[in-house]
């Protein structure tokens, strides 16, 4: 379906290397550096001639192969050390000692990490249910869909499939549930579902682990699907990537996994997947 264009928040990071080592410092955020641009329709990044060569001109079916290719060249991180990489990824902007929250927006100290109420635990926004995937090395330990939340949060959530609707529940921060679906705050919807895309090119069933794919259910129990892919899409093109996320992207790929989330540097390649 046609979307509605938006004005882009988009922008290129600078990270400082003290953060990859010591988890105790912002990356500073510069301008695009020369080069990196917008237009209406798409966008160009540093990475374009290098990392995402092998993806530039194609759509469909064939972009969606050529990333898999691309971003499957990781560095796998074992699930106890998805701990500490939390702490870098999701720092607090405006407080070293502290991560934020995904779904709550609250930020926690990092050195409250644990499965007690009132800690902060690992979501992963691709729920591990769906496909089976547990917590092994690999789909399960994956930080480009794993964010520190709120234990109970987390418990409320569940497996749940996402849409639209529902109620407010204690510290959500401004999220909804219901019985199926679980609906995150404004802010990072748009996060969430290019996390949950980023999941389904990544893992394409040629690795050992399932064959992720979203779809338009918000019943997919322990199948590999994800939705409601509709929602997402919409979700994706009303909240577009911000600096926070944008950081996240280079962190990850400068000091943990070395691969990036394609949709947070060309979020127009949703449309044309999907």
């Amino acid at each position: 379906m046609p979307v509605t264009l938006i004005r882009r928040r988009w922008k290129t990071v600078a990270l400082a290397a003290s953060a990859a080592l010591v988890g105790l410092t912002v990356p500073a955020l510069t301008a695009p550096p020369a080069g990196a641009a917008t237009t209406a329709g798409a966008s160009t990044t540093p990475y374009d001639d290098t990392y995402y060569a092998g993806a530039i001109g194609k759509t469909g079916p064939a972009l969606k192969d050529a990333l898999h290719t691309i971003i499957s060249d990781q560095t796998k991180l074992s699930y106890s050390a998805v701990w500490n990489a939390l702490k870098v990824t999701d720092q607090d902007p405006n407080n070293s000692g502290n991560v934020i929250l995904l779904y709550s927006g609250i930020s926690r100290s990092k050195s409250l990490n644990g499965g007690d109420t009132g800690d902060w635990n690992r979501e992963h926004v691709w729920a591990k249910s769906h496909g089976d995937f547990g917590t092994s090395t690999g789909p399960g330990t994956d930080l480009h869909h794993l964010r520190p939340e709120d234990v109970r949060v987390n418990s409320i959530r569940g497996n749940k499939d996402f849409d639209n609707g529902g109620s407010s529940f204690t510290d959500g921060g401004g999220s909804l549930t219901d019985s199926n679906s679980f609906e995150p705050r404004d802010a990072v919807k748009g996060d969430v579902a290019r996390m949950v895309l980023y999941m389904a090119v990544r893992y394409e069933g040629t690795d050992g682990w399932p064959d992720l794919e979203p779809n338009d259910s918000v019943t997919n129990g322990t199948s590999p699907y994800h939705g409601r892919l509709s929602v997402l899409k919409q979700w994706h093109e009303q909240d577009p990537p911000s600096a926070f996320e944008e950081r996240r992207n280079e962190v990850i790929y400068d000091s943990y996994q070395h691969n990036r989330n394609p949709f947070i540097d060309h979020p127009e390649w949703v449309e044309s997947i999907w």
